[in-house]
């Protein structure tokens, strides 16, 4: 399983904004992130500065969000979105997205969502529960 530490995160989406800007030739996995970042200029200086994107601390005191989470968080939707998985995730998605007339907007309320199931599994020492994070999306709709 791929378990990457937090300076190999921040490392990757610099290095890959860095290409994005430069007209690289991306990976599938830098092209899903390039994509995401693009959506959100308010991380590009964050991303240009990779020593900098290494030692900085992002804490619910400073009001900050994590932009490598945050971006993390769109990857992992769209990967569970692209293979349907959990089941029903990409039909949910895909409704939630024409409602809101955004994937974008649909993502982050998809995050939401996802926190929750993660932060449940996390407090109750169980694993996430798929069914019940789905069900959240399709209320959205």
């Amino acid at each position: 399983m791929f378990n990457p530490s937090k300076e190999e995160v921040r490392q990757f989406f610099c290095e890959a904004w860095a290409k994005q800007e430069r007209s690289g030739i991306l990976t599938p996995m830098e092209s899903i992130a390039a994509r995401w970042m693009v959506e959100h200029p308010e991380y590009h200086g964050i991303l240009s500065d990779l020593e900098s994107a290494k030692e900085a601390e992002y804490t619910p005191e400073k009001g900050q969000t994590n932009p490598f989470l945050h971006l993390s968080m769109h990857m992992s939707i769209t990967e569970q979105v692209q293979i349907d998985q959990p089941p029903g995730i990409r039909e949910a998605s895909k409704q939630l997205s024409i409602k809101l007339d955004s994937e974008h907007e649909a993502q982050h309320k998809i995050m939401e969502c996802l926190g929750q199931v993660l932060w449940n599994a996390q407090r109750d020492g169980t694993p996430p529960d798929m069914v019940a994070y789905v069900e959240a999306i399709k209320k959205l709709v």
